[in-house]
């Protein structure tokens, strides 16, 4: 039996890792690195310089791919099935070295904000002693790059998807919805002149590129701006803040 420690590393700036983050990488034998393809390699090698950063005798690292995801049988059940083939390659690397007893993965931003590596983690079997070190969420860079803080006197706000943005539009009575894992910048389904929006891409890295302001006159400079870039480095991770304007 071993150990699993999923540490969370912040939104890709080095100084994100705290120290109990850098003790958990040091203690451990083996550290899984997902390959998510060439146009997302700058991100392995990332997590790479973290660990060098934070080691004198660097672990054993083992890189596996990461699956495709298909959808073609409804959202729910593609996501369970593409969890059940991460866990396999998960399993199969582990098995590589059997004398690993402290299994670590660095997990972009924390692992229990938007992010499915405890659900894979209980699909191993044997099941192993599971550890979370939390990390920087995409959510709180994104309002410390922007200097706001995420609620209103009082008020509720809501952590959703630009899915359920699109299908089901504002989720009331929230005053302030941050949306994240939006690929479709699911914005432009509401009524654009209700809203602010401060947006983020790569937050935290030194690529960060900030939008601000009423909804309806920057939503046309966010999809350029988010288009280039995405064309410019060959991926994006982006997240924004909405926020309902006073009548």
């Amino acid at each position: 039996m071993y150990d699993l420690t999923l540490i969370g590393i912040g939104t890709g700036n080095p100084d994100h890792l705290t120290f109990q983050g850098a003790q958990a990488i040091r203690a451990a034998d083996l550290i899984l690195i997902p390959r998510k393809g060439e146009n997302k390699a700058d991100l392995a090698g990332l997590r790479e310089d973290i660990i060098a950063q934070v080691t004198d005798t660097p672990p054993v690292i083992a890189y596996f791919d990461v699956p495709k995801r298909r959808a073609k049988d409804g959202y729910l059940r593609g996501v369970d099935e593409w969890h059940d083939a991460i866990a396999l390659r998960w399993q199969e690397a582990i098995s590589a070295h059997p004398n690993a007893q402290k299994v670590a993965l660095l997990i972009w931003g924390d692992p229990s904000l938007y992010d499915s590596s405890l659900r894979i983690a209980a699909r191993l079997d044997p099941h192993p002693s599971v550890q979370v070190v939390p990390g920087i969420t995409a959510l709180q860079a994104l309002t410390a790059a922007h200097a706001i803080p995420i609620n209103d006197l009082g008020a509720p706000y809501v952590v959703t998807t630009g899915r359920r943005i699109r299908d089901e539009g504002w989720p009331d009575p929230a005053s302030k919805v941050a949306v994240m894992l939006d690929g479709e910048c699911s914005f432009q389904s509401l009524r654009m002149e209700d809203y602010d929006i401060w947006w983020g891409a790569y937050v935290g890295m030194k690529e960060e590129i900030l939008i601000k302001g009423p909804l309806a006159d920057v939503a046309q400079d966010i999809l350029n701006t988010r288009a280039r870039a995405r064309s410019d480095h060959g991926w994006i991770m982006d997240i924004y803040l909405l926020k309902k304007r006073i009548a």
